[in-house]
């Protein structure tokens, strides 16, 4: 089977996108298998520092591998959002197949540096594992918002700029980069999300030469997507839509008999809804 990069780099000269979504649990994990096997196209397990502090490191691993082994499909794992030098060796160490340092609350230099030491590390283990890192602030929670988060840098004047972009992907040796382009974590309750900067997408994608990673997909419109994945935007993660999903068909399900308490019976409703807005966003990322 194909690597990862290999498959983003296909990603890239289709002009689609691989999807990236975040699971917390084993239902979460079959209904984006389910979705991705349904319509034959690669994906990606996202997992952040207390999504696999749940699951457990090691544990969320041997699953996706087992997965991957079992059916021979591209399904892959990324450590999403991690905050630190050793947090990144344990995934490192545990085989992941990507991850993610995420310094975008730091000064420039000082993200820089400890990226560095991220993908230092990566290769002296020769692992193979995929660095990514993030350039401006789009929030933390996966979540449902009243407002935008504090400090989420979505005007044209906040945006990640170019040339710092240049530097930060130069300097610190990524494979992948995120930057900040009016996207944000989370979805705003009572309100669209803000759209994205489509002409800042592409210009720093040329800058760069790596491929772009878009964060916090959840709420963003349809043709911000089409957009963003044409401009250069090759992997795309979903993460509060899912939780949605998952909730409301929890709350259905329970509601729907009061008695059941059989797990596996009162917990199909979540892993079909999800599954749902898994396939739909897969359908959009691919052009299917």
């Amino acid at each position: 089977m194909k690597k990862l990069i290999d498959y983003i780099k296909e990603a890239e000269k289709k002009k689609i996108a691989i999807g990236h979504f975040n699971v917390s649990d084993t239902e979460g994990l079959w209904a984006v298998f389910r979705a991705a096997k349904n319509l034959n196209v690669p994906v990606i397990i996202g997992v952040s520092e207390g999504e696999r502090d749940f699951i457990g490191v090691k544990q969320i691993r041997a699953l996706v591998t087992s997965l991957r082994e079992e059916f021979d499909y591209p399904i892959f794992l990324n450590a999403d959002h991690t905050y630190s030098l050793e947090r990144v060796k344990e995934v490192v160490d545990a085989g992941f197949d990507a991850v993610i340092f995420d310094g975008s609350q730091l000064p420039l230099l000082e993200n820089i540096k400890i990226t560095r030491q991220c993908v230092n590390y990566a290769k002296s283990k020769n692992s193979g594992i995929l660095v990514e890192g993030e350039l401006g602030y789009i929030g933390k929670s996966s979540e449902m918002l009243d407002t935008l988060p504090a400090g989420a840098e979505v005007d044209i004047s906040t945006i990640t700029k170019v040339s710092e972009a240049k530097r930060f992907v130069l300097e610190s040796g990524v494979d992948l980069f995120s930057p900040a382009v009016g996207n944000i974590h989370g979805m705003l309750k009572n309100a669209p999300d803000p759209r994205l900067h489509i002409d800042r997408i592409r210009e720093i994608y040329k800058a760069c030469d790596v491929p772009l990673v878009l964060h916090g997909g959840s709420g963003i419109v349809d043709e911000d997507f089409t957009a963003a994945v044409a401009a250069g935007v090759a992997i795309v993660h979903i993460n509060t839509e899912l939780r949605l999903a998952y909730r409301t068909g929890l709350r259905k399900s329970l509601q729907g008999d009061l008695e059941e308490v059989a797990p596996y019976k009162f917990m199909k409703e979540p892993v079909i809804n999800m599954q749902q807005v898994v396939e739909k966003r897969l359908k959009l990322f691919n052009g299917l």
